[in-house]
């Protein structure tokens, strides 16, 4: 399989960080999307201004408002994007928003464990569900068989933080609100690898790498990867995933990485 080839893709979080270079580089493919919906909380906003300044240039880009905590602003969100497509379904769905509030175990709240949980784990539920007959009818109305991210996928950007087995970094920056919202989220993605496969639609999660973001840069020190780095490796690895790799966890040059 080459290039990733897909008619439409939403992304959360779109307005900086992974999410922004998600949305540059589809609208950079040989063949981009013919709709690419940046959902951003702001849209208008002081955050929002590169997403905007893309808009301007790129007309095949649509900013979606999109609190992904708001059960309401899915529901419009997913409407909006219905509205567009015309009858025609939703290619690719990445779950990308997501926050850490940089704790340690021993001062943890109940106010952030379940604010990170909300925005990390339980959105993109709630937005894999709203979007779900969007996904369908890109899955039944795309060419040839299996399961693959050119025809209909969800994308959960977890991290390996979430990682059980390893526990990455604990040292440097213990944060469990977010190390439980990620394993959280690996499991979110292996039921919907089973749940949404009848569907003929494809699941991932994927640790992006430690990125040079706000979020990457949380524990205090400067992270290696650069987003365009980790934004490029990504779609790269989904343009060669396969039916038989739903429902599995990879990092940014497609490594498996341990649950």
């Amino acid at each position: 399989m080459g290039e990733l080839r897909v008619r439409s893709a939403l992304v959360t979080g779109a307005n900086r960080g992974i999410g922004l270079g998600f949305v540059q580089h589809l609208l950079a493919l040989p063949n981009p999307p013919e709709w690419v919906f940046a959902g951003c909380r702001d849209p208008k906003g002081q955050r929002a201004q590169e997403l905007q300044k893309l808009a301007s240039k790129h007309p095949n880009l649509v900013i979606v408002p999109l609190e992904v905590t708001d059960p309401a602003s899915i529901k419009a969100a997913a409407a909006s994007v219905g509205e567009r497509l015309k009858g025609s379904g939703l290619n690719l769905l990445i779950n990308n928003a997501g926050i850490v509030k940089a704790n340690k175990l021993d001062n943890e709240t109940l106010k952030d464990m379940a604010e990170v949980y909300m925005t990390n784990t339980t959105a993109p539920l709630l937005l894999s569900q709203a979007l779900l007959p969007l996904l369908k009818k890109a899955a039944q109305g795309s060419p040839g068989s299996g399961m693959n991210c050119s025809k209909a996928a969800i994308v959960n950007i977890s991290s390996n933080g979430g990682s059980i087995k390893e526990v990455y970094l604990w040292e440097g920056i213990q944060a469990v609100n977010y190390r439980c919202s990620k394993a959280a989220l690996n499991m979110l993605t292996r039921c919907q690898s089973m749940g949404y496969r009848e569907h003929g639609i494809f699941t991932v999660a994927f640790h992006p790498g430690w990125v040079q973001t706000d979020l990457g840069r949380e524990g205090g020190a400067e992270p290696p990867l650069t987003v365009d780095a980790s934004a490029a490796g990504m779609l790269k690895v989904l343009s060669k995933l396969s039916e038989k790799d739903s429902g599995s966890f990879r990092d940014w040059e497609g490594n498996v990485v341990a649950w």
